[in-house]
């Protein structure tokens, strides 16, 4: 079923390679932050202060703007029970919501079933980037993974569409020795059928966007660009997923860190501007995460893989303001040198799942976990 363009769509932004939390809301009153970034430290004079003893790095004027507005939620020491710092293990479990064995089934491939159980949108999940990301993996579930709109295509001269099956039958045959038959070839040839439809659908998007938001020319700049443009065609789209990489900061962090943050709130901006100025700002929620922050005392370059990070929601429909408390610095607190988290990423999950997209979070998650009241 093709929704109308009031349903509530949610676009998440992974932040790939673990993003210093402590260097993107700074805790700039403390003292101990001082202490521990002698290096990497953003000085107090320069940071963007929202209460509390907390302040934004300056990279993020977009989005500290956004903020006052009313329109972003900071979810603080957020993460999971006996921390992973491994990137593949780590993200993984952010994307399966199993922190205890391998999931094989990621939470918004979840949601995308439910939210169409009878997969008659094709085009219900959407993601910006090459590959598919976990969170979005599911068996029977359709998603389209798009590099670039402009030139997105799969068989596209190929008509009519049975010549098309002619073309997957061929395709699930080269894979047959391999694989086997039945079940795998089935869902080889509906999966490919799936992504032609797809194909055909967004391939006409970029003629019917038109914007007068100039954006960024960036990576995640030109993703979110191409989901306003899929967002805006009323193709009944749901969830959006996009990344930026290059936030494994292990050396020469300040410029680094400083470069992705700019071009992170920038992207923000004018993809909430484009929203905006297409009247459906009110019905998107945007969720930022990566999968741990860094470890509280840096190297002399940058900072290693840590522990409890942060997540953001952004938008019209959010509750702004600062959720669940900054882990203590203190050096007894810490666990093995990182922050403690003090919530449960499935708990935000939930909230979004549940408050957001009228799900039943349970189903989502794996479980009942404490939500918050951004949403």
């Amino acid at each position: 079923m093709t929704s109308t363009n009031k349903d509530p769509i949610l676009v998440v932004v992974q932040l790939t390679g673990g993003n210093d939390y402590m260097n993107t809301v700074i805790p700039y009153e403390n003292p101990l932050y001082y202490d521990n970034r002698t290096t990497v430290g953003i000085a107090q004079e320069d940071v963007l202060p929202i209460g509390q003893g907390l302040a934004f790095n300056p990279a993020l004027s977009g989005i500290k703007n956004l903020y006052d507005q009313g329109k972003v939620a900071l979810i603080n020491g957020i993460g999971y029970p006996t921390p992973n710092r491994s990137h593949f293990r780590s993200m993984d479990i952010w994307h399966t919501c199993e922190p205890e064995k391998v999931g094989d089934e990621g939470w918004l491939g979840r949601a995308i079933r439910d939210l169409d159980p009878k997969a008659e949108n094709v085009l219900t999940g959407v993601n910006f980037g090459r590959g598919l990301p976990r969170a979005m993996a599911l068996t029977g579930v359709p998603v389209a993974s798009v590099a670039v709109l402009e030139t997105y295509g799969v068989l596209t001269g190929i008509t009519p569409e049975s010549e098309r099956t002619q073309a997957l039958d061929l395709f699930s045959r080269m894979y047959s020795p391999i694989a086997g038959t039945g079940h795998v070839m089935d869902y080889l040839g509906s999966t490919g059928l799936d992504a032609l439809k797809g194909a055909d659908i967004l391939k006409t998007v970029p003629d019917l966007y038109q914007s007068s938001v100039e954006y960024n020319d960036s990576v995640i700049s030109r993703n979110l660009k191409g989901i306003a443009k899929v967002l805006t065609a009323n193709l009944g789209t749901r969830i959006f997923y996009t990344q930026q990489p290059g936030y494994d900061t292990h050396a020469n962090q300040a410029p680094t860190h400083k470069a992705l943050l700019e071009s992170l709130s920038l992207a923000i901006n004018d993809f909430y501007e484009d929203l905006r100025e297409h009247n459906t700002s009110e019905n998107v929620l945007i969720y930022l995460f990566t999968e741990f922050g860094r470890r509280v005392k840096d190297n002399g370059s940058g900072t290693d893989h840590g522990a409890g990070g942060l997540a953001m929601a952004i938008g019209d429909p959010v509750k702004g303001g600062i959720y669940s408390d900054y882990p203590s610095l203190a050096v007894g607190d810490l666990e093995e040198g990182d922050l403690k988290h003090n919530f449960d990423f499935r708990g935000s999950y939930g909230t979004v799942a549940e408050k957001w997209l009228g799900l039943d979070a349970t189903t989502i998650v794996g479980g009942k976990f404490e939500q918050l009241d951004f949403v």
